[in-house]
């Protein structure tokens, strides 16, 4: 396996890694250094985007929407260094819904979170996503092949937008599909995880009942990602056919896209 870059202690970031080295179906594997991913930038210190700055990074995508943006501001801007936004969801898709969340009491909690609600939801949401932001995907994936690398790819923890256009960039370069559910589940890391906003400090907010109920909504689960691959293999009949149709790639630009990232 090939080095990949030495994960630093990096302060105000989360969930940064690089996914070089995963191996592909035919014995190839991903290059290290050239395709990064992260939670989102806004509070990175200095310290932190020197080291980012050191990566060469050509281009950022931030998936993230503009209730996000409001919630926790906009990434730091690094020199020569392109930020491209590509919203992966909609401010005012669940609003009310995550406004409990941050807000909710524990018998709100308990009304949209128990009895498996959160887990469906979030498997619910990954199957949206490849469904509907097919031309987000095949943006990103044309990008990628032409000349946005190295390339950072974010969202607010890293864990679900970010990681849904990790795999969907890793599927294109033909990386195995139980390699990519063991990078995904790297975000479960303790030092990973998102930091989960609730508006009160006390105790009671953070109960462990609270806390056991909120836990599907920032844990990275393989029947998630696994949702979503079943998503490509029913509406599409297998990656093959979601590539070539629904994200529009040719054959040429998948060979530039595995020259770029493929060692």
């Amino acid at each position: 396996m090939t080095q990949q870059i030495q994960e630093p202690e990096l302060t105000g970031v989360r969930n940064f890694r690089d996914v070089g080295g995963l191996p592909t179906s035919d014995g190839r594997r991903v290059t290290t250094g050239r395709l990064f991913r992260s939670g989102h930038l806004a509070h990175a210190t200095e310290t932190d985007a020197e080291f980012l700055t050191s990566l060469g990074l050509h281009t950022i995508f931030d998936f993230r929407n503009g209730a996000d943006h409001a919630l926790e501001g906009p990434d730091v801007e690094l020199p020569g260094v392109r930020n491209v936004n590509i919203p992966l969801s909609d401010p005012a898709d669940g609003r009310e819904f995550w406004r409990l969340v941050r807000d909710g009491d524990l018998d709100q909690l308990r009304s949209i979170l128990g009895d498996g609600k959160a887990a469906a939801r979030m498997a619910n949401s990954y199957r949206g996503i490849i469904r509907t932001r097919t031309a987000e995907h095949s943006r990103v994936v044309h990008a990628l092949a032409e000349d946005s690398v190295p390339a950072l790819l974010h969202c607010a923890a890293g864990k679900d937008r970010a990681g849904l256009s990790v795999a969907v960039t890793l599927l294109a370069l033909g990386v195995e599909r139980e390699a990519i559910v063991t990078d995904y589940l790297e975000s479960n890391a303790p030092h990973r995880r998102y930091r989960v906003h609730r508006s009160s400090a006390s105790a009671e907010a953070r109960s462990p009942e609270v806390m056991e109920l909120l836990a599907p909504l920032f844990d990275a689960r393989a029947e998630y990602l696994t949702a979503a691959f079943d998503t490509i293999d029913e509406v599409w009949g297998g990656v093959d056919h979601y590539l070539a149709e629904g994200l529009g790639l040719q054959h040429e630009t998948l060979d530039r896209l595995r020259d770029r990232l493929l060692v």
